[in-house]
């Protein structure tokens, strides 16, 4: 039965159902652990979206770019960029929201084009070129400010604070009034950049263009494919979600100062290795980086709920999963190169 199983499922997506399931397994039993302090309220559930939006991006984003056979750690310093530009040129320079949100925009695409540029037509490594990216994006952060500028653009926060509201879910209150659930408009953003992207790689050209290149670039040129120019189109939109992702982070915190999004680019990360996609390039799914996401979240309202336990266990946690989940992509790639060499002796 076993064997079966595993000849007619493939790896890749073995590992998404793996994902899937464990997330449904850590929230039921959040569920029954917590069931006193309320966790099975569907505004828990909606909370793990509210309090990663910005990751969302970050993720989907990050997933687009490992299935290219790239990496990007930068992403956190463009994140944290992105928010201090936002805040000083809404109160400091007195700019408008729409102007201000169009030149972080602007300059997330410059940066990724930059990068790309780099990586694809010099052939630099990718981890070298983000890397002093990461660098220059922090320093650049601090050379806008050095102190915290919170955000108090009457447009920002009525953008950040507008409640979306569903009309099922709804709990009685102390005060007798009925309570239902909602989201924020960063969440939105989000699952719109979610559910955008897993239309461009799953149907689009491009999206194809990206698995065969991170699969074998060797392979993608014998089919007549641009290599490089694929690889730059990847860096220029992940540079543009960088931004995004500063955006809807910023829509969270509501001001910028440089030590923000400190370690952003490793949950990125996390979030969509444990999601099934591979360091190697050529396999991913942005449904599974959602929930690479929302175990990360899940863990953390494990953590809040309990109340004792510091909030370092998510790291660690996060950490051993990580683990789990490379060796098992490891074992299943093995297993699969094992599989098709004896087919190829028969």
């Amino acid at each position: 039965m076993i064997r079966r199983f595993r000849e007619k499922i493939d790896p890749n997506t073995f590992l998404l159902l793996i994902t899937i399931t464990l997330f449904v397994l850590m929230y039921i039993a959040g569920i029954l652990i917590f069931r006193d302090k309320h966790f099975g309220r569907v505004q828990v559930f909606l909370n793990l979206f509210i309090s990663n939006g910005g990751l969302i991006v970050a993720a989907v984003s990050m997933t687009m770019v490992l299935i290219s056979g790239g990496i990007d750690i930068s992403i956190g310093s463009v994140v944290a960029m992105t928010c201090m530009l936002l805040a000083w040129m809404m109160e400091k320079q007195n700019i408008g929201i729409i102007p201000a949100i169009i030149v972080v925009l602007i300059i997330g695409v410059i940066f990724g084009f930059f990068q790309g540029l780099l990586i694809a037509y010099l052939k630099i490594q990718p981890f070298i070129v983000t890397l002093a990216g990461m660098f220059f994006a922090r320093g650049m952060t601090a050379i806008i400010s050095t102190d915290m500028i919170s955000i108090k653009n009457e447009a920002f926060l009525k953008i950040a604070n507008a409640k979306l509201y569903f009309p099922f879910g709804g709990y009685v209150n102390r005060s007798g009034d009925i309570v239902y659930p909602y989201i924020y408009p960063s969440v939105v953003i989000g699952l719109v950049v979610l559910l955008l992207m897993f239309f461009v790689l799953k149907y689009s050209k491009f999206g194809r263009s990206i698995y065969a290149v991170g699969g074998n670039e060797q392979s993608a040129l014998l089919l007549g494919l641009n290599v490089r120019l694929t690889k730059l189109k990847v860096y220029v939109l992940n540079g543009f979600f960088a931004a995004l992702a500063g955006f809807v982070f910023c829509l969270n915190t509501s001001g910028g100062f440089v030590e923000q999004a400190k370690g952003f680019e490793m949950e990125a990360i996390a979030s969509s290795v444990i999601g099934g996609t591979l360091l190697t390039g050529g396999v991913g799914n942005v449904i599974g980086s959602i929930f690479g996401v929302l175990i990360k979240g899940t863990i953390e309202t494990f953590i809040t709920f309990q109340g004792t336990l510091s909030s370092w266990w998510t790291k660690i946690v996060i950490a051993a999963l990580l683990c789990f989940f490379i060796v098992l992509q490891s074992i299943l790639g093995s297993s699969k190169d094992k599989k098709g060499k004896i087919s190829k002796d028969h």
